[in-house]
């Protein structure tokens, strides 16, 4: 997560003709970044190449938004999400996320990639509370695991009250 960044709640807005691309190794560590990326999040390229992605973690996103990207990602599939980061100077910036796996030669995977583009703002809407109800219940819990895991149970519940997969939620919120 973003340490030592005080959140600002001030949001930065980037070009809906603008794709923001970052590219990790297994570990989540940036290995490459494009100049919207720089732009809109107010890092220099010496200050991402080598960290963690989890630098630009908000920390008002739940950790059980991040844990169902990384089970999907590690299991060789894509996946689509609503992330909130955060800039440098402590504003943030919503992105709807398209996050891949990238295969090596053997079939292996050898890191992965994300292009990230601005949110529809009434999707955007319905996935906020989802996500404030995921963090509530995180911050419910002394342990960090056990928040994790019973928010985790939270999106669970979600998903079958909506009586679908993730994959089919994250397309519908909105409408």
């Amino acid at each position: 997560m973003a340490k030592n960044i005080a959140a600002t709640g001030k949001e930065q807005f980037f070009g809906d003709d603008e794709i923001i691309v970052s590219k990790t190794d297994t570990n989540g560590r940036i290995t490459y970044i494009n100049d919207i990326f720089l732009s809109v999040s107010g890092f220099k390229e010496s200050e991402v190449l080598g960290q963690p992605h989890s630098m630009i973690r908000h920390p008002e996103m739940p950790r059980a938004v991040f844990k169902l990207l990384w089970d999907y990602i590690t299991s060789g599939r894509e996946i689509f999400a609503y992330v909130m980061n955060i800039c440098k100077n402590g504003d943030h910036y919503w992105v709807f996320a398209h996050v891949t796996p990238t295969i090596g030669s053997k079939g292996e995977i050898i890191g992965f990639h994300s292009n990230r583009r601005t949110p529809e703002r009434k999707s955007l809407s319905v996935v906020q509370d989802v996500y404030a109800a995921l963090l509530k219940e995180e911050r419910r819990h002394k342990d960090p695991r056990k928040g994790l895991e019973e928010s985790y149970a939270v999106l669970s519940k979600v998903l079958g009250e909506a009586r679908q997969p993730y994959e089919e939620f994250i397309w519908s919120v909105g409408e």
